[in-house]
């Protein structure tokens, strides 16, 4: 039956949440509703507040999460209620050309893009004061209770705790394959990170699990040089204390150029007219990867002679990984102590306090 509980709704942009009594549906077939347990709050969801990335309103947002089975919809075999389970924004429904390729981790039939704000049916679950309320990126997790597809959901050890993996829901899987999975940094290499938020941060942790000799992160915050170090950047660097533009300073750093760069920032002004992250990779070889999402309405221009010469340009999405065989895994390998989690936790906070965090995110806190 209905579920009634709380949700923080987003009414219209640039607004803040409102925590309201919804109705939550019960699952329709190869559906599965959830309880959450733990959601993380991810620059993503800012974009949509700020209308960077433009969405249908109102909608229930949150894709970065860890929670518990509810009730499952008819069809649904590999859920039970009760199994501890991540939502999925890049859903793995197994079948589509995508799933079925070695090289891509984006479910061409429910890719994140697609959707504008309801289930696969093209109905929703959610309902507030008689109005139909969106879904965001098949998850919407800033509700006490949520129904995902069955393709969007990927069951994980019962033992996790989950207001730790909740973070393999998005950041910290996103950065760690960015480094591993897209751009597959090799033992010895050199790096530079650019930007030191969550998924920074775990683009970090994955060189360094990689074996690169040299991590420079980059951030024009300094005081996140202490967590960036404490995760196994070698050295930390801040635009601002250079006249020379920070694509330079890196070259002389390295002598050539880092062997793999990332933009982890999600903002086009490291990216706009010549591109420093891709510019201080080493000219023939290097690689640069975007994985911070750019804001809708801005445009890149750069100098072509960057790739000519032989440079890579390269996008991930959820750090390449497939999400429903990878996530249970990431999973094992956090209880298997291969990776931290802790560090990246900053701050937990009651759900009524979600418009707080919010401003933490957007403080550099």
């Amino acid at each position: 039956q209905v579920i009634k509980c709380k949700a923080a709704v987003l009414w219209e942009a640039n607004k803040p949440f409102s925590i309201e009594e919804v109705e939550v549906a019960p699952p329709k077939e190869h559906e599965v509703r959830i309880k959450i347990m733990a959601t993380g709050i991810c620059r993503s969801d800012d974009h949509v507040v700020t209308g960077a990335l433009v969405t249908p309103f109102p909608i229930i947002l949150g894709h970065e999460a860890a929670g518990v089975v509810e009730s499952v919809g008819q069809g649904v075999t590999s859920f039970k209620p009760g199994d501890k389970v991540i939502p999925l924004f890049v859903p793995q429904c197994g079948e589509c050309k995508s799933c079925l390729s070695t090289k891509a981790n984006l479910c061409s039939k429910n890719s994140p893009t697609l959707g504008g704000g309801f289930m696969p049916d093209g109905t929703t679950r959610f309902t507030c004061k008689g109005k139909a309320i969106h879904h965001f990126i098949g998850t919407s997790t800033f509700t006490e209770y949520t129904v995902v597809a069955e393709s969007a959901v990927a069951k994980i050890d019962s033992a996790a705790p989950l207001e730790k993996v909740c973070l393999i829901g998005c950041g910290f899987s996103t950065g760690y394959g960015a480094a591993l999975q897209t751009a597959k940094v090799e033992p010895g290499s050199t790096c530079a990170v650019f930007g030191l938020g969550g998924v920074g941060l775990s683009v970090v942790i994955g060189c360094k699990v990689a074996g690169a000799s040299r991590i420079i992160a980059v951030d024009i915050n300094s005081d996140k040089f202490a967590k960036a170090k404490e995760l196994g950047a070698t050295d930390c660097v801040n635009p601002k204390d250079f006249e020379k533009p920070i694509h330079e300073v890196l070259i002389e750093m390295t002598g050539q150029g880092v062997d793999y760069s990332f933009e982890v920032i999600g903002r086009t002004d490291t990216m706009v007219t010549q591109p420093k992250a891709l510019a201080c990779c080493q000219y023939n070889y290097g690689v640069s990867v975007i994985v911070g999402v750019p804001p809708a309405a801005q445009k890149i221009t750069f100098d072509p002679m960057l790739l000519f010469t032989g440079r890579s340009w390269k996008g991930s999405v959820f750090g390449g990984w497939k999400s429903k065989d990878s996530v249970p895994k990431l999973v094992a390998d956090y209880m298997n102590k291969k990776f931290v989690l802790d560090p990246l936790i900053t701050h937990t906070l009651p759900f009524a306090k979600i418009n707080e965090g919010f401003d933490l995110l957007r403080t550099g806190k």
